[in-house]
């Protein structure tokens, strides 16, 4: 299966060779025919399958068959997504695909001043990437309208409802056309999500896509029982003596993210930190850097690391285990996107032995155990930390060739 044999267009195929593209991801292979029908979807997919394209590549091709004179350009797709960083990555994948058409975006957010914004909108465009708080603000201003909207994509639905934008994303359905197409998006379908989705679709289809391996089967992981006081030590252990060339490092809070930035930093080691308190200019200076290799070890909070998009990141650390299991999920699948394979390592203290049994019982596996030497934690009967420990240091496959990687037996 090729993207032309989908039915993608030539100047669309030209930009995804130039891409590197070569075949479609399940997801695109499924969603892009449905969608060229101009059918509703509702898609269930992972992080780094491929989804983007999947839903753009469509929107993109229904577009440049019949973009209007620049003068009287209006808003006819529009993306809406949680956070900043992701919408930046969505409008960077649009410009590359319709680079070979005369078709224009955009994307707004928060956290910066709206001036450029609104001269950008002012200028017409076709697609707009949006998050909702500024997409609302500008609706309100009068900079923005929605009554030509034929195309709408809501991505990460379940994060937009942790996040608590439920009320603004029904704020904007009212404002939309009732006659378009509409796209949703969610890596999980709990209740919430399936009623929000009736709200948002008319006569849909569904893409389901269950990789042959989950995530957790995908990723080299390993735990490490630590005491709290002893975390950064830890960090910096495995940091200079494991051959990771880029590492994302994820805090529960922003304040735990700079201070491990702090004490990384004592110890030699160059980082940096992303989180909500960042200015977006700042959050996107650090972020270019990290995918640049200027930096090597990127510290983040669980909303601030949605969007970052680094090809083949070696290691994900979880300083702190998080309390919801399928986070721990969805952090992991950082490093194991897609068909790749990727390492994670967590860092466990008493007080989150809990969420470790959780998180278990949830990819029903056991973690394997590293022995340290900064453990002074007495395992308990019936814990992961019973189980005999590695003898040896972790070893990552960070060498490995991803794509070449032999299939990792089951447990």
């Amino acid at each position: 299966m090729t993207f032309k044999e989908l039915g993608v267009i030539e100047p669309i195929l030209k930009a995804l060779a130039e891409k590197g593209y070569t075949q479609p991801t399940p997801i695109q292979a499924q969603a892009i025919p449905v969608l060229l029908k101009g059918k509703d979807l509702l898609g269930s997919a992972q992080t780094g399958t491929g989804k983007t394209a999947a839903f753009t590549i469509p929107i993109l091709q229904h577009l440049a068959e019949g973009v209007p004179p620049k003068k009287q350009r209006k808003i006819q797709a529009l993306i809406i997504t949680p956070t900043r960083e992701l919408a930046i990555q969505i409008d960077d994948n649009i410009r590359a695909y319709a680079q070979h058409t005369d078709i224009r975006s955009t994307v707004i957010f928060g956290g910066v001043k709206q001036e450029s914004q609104v001269k950008t909108l002012k200028r017409g465009v076709d697609v707009l990437t949006a998050t909702p708080g500024r997409l609302l603000d500008l609706i309100n201003q009068g900079f923005i309208s929605l009554k030509n909207v034929n195309h709408f994509v809501l991505d990460e639905a379940d994060q937009m409802l942790d996040m608590g934008f439920v009320h603004d994303i029904k704020k904007i359905l009212k404002k939309l056309p009732q006659e378009r197409q509409s796209l949703f998006f969610s890596a999980t379908m709990p209740k919430s999500i399936i009623e929000l989705s009736k709200q948002i679709l008319g006569d849909f289809e569904r893409v389901n896509i269950a990789p042959q391996q989950t995530t957790a089967e995908r990723v080299d992981q390993a735990i490490y029982f630590v005491p709290k006081k002893n975390k950064t030590k830890l960090l910096v252990h495995v940091l200079k003596t494991e051959p990771f060339e880029t590492v994302l490092v994820f805090s529960r809070t922003k304040h735990g993210a700079n201070k491990i930035v702090k004490k990384l930093s004592q110890a030699g080691i160059q980082s940096a930190a992303i989180h909500g308190n960042k200015s977006q200019n700042q959050r996107q200076k650090v972020l270019n850097e990290f995918k640049d290799g200027k930096i090597n070890v990127l510290v983040a909070t669980d909303i601030a690391a949605r969007g970052i998009d680094v090809s083949q990141l070696s290691l994900v650390v979880q300083f702190d285990l998080p309390n919801v299991p399928e986070t721990y999920v969805h952090r992991i699948g950082r490093t194991g996107r897609a068909k790749a394979s990727g390492n994670a390592i967590a860092f466990c203290d008493k007080d989150e032995r809990p969420y470790l049994k959780s998180i278990e019982k949830l990819i029903d596996q056991r973690l394997p155990v590293v022995k340290h030497e900064f453990n002074e934690v007495v395992a308990e009967e019936g814990d992961s930390s019973s189980a005999k420990p590695q003898k040896k240091s972790y070893k990552p496959n960070s060498r490995r060739n991803s794509n070449s990687r032999n299939k990792k037996k089951s447990n």
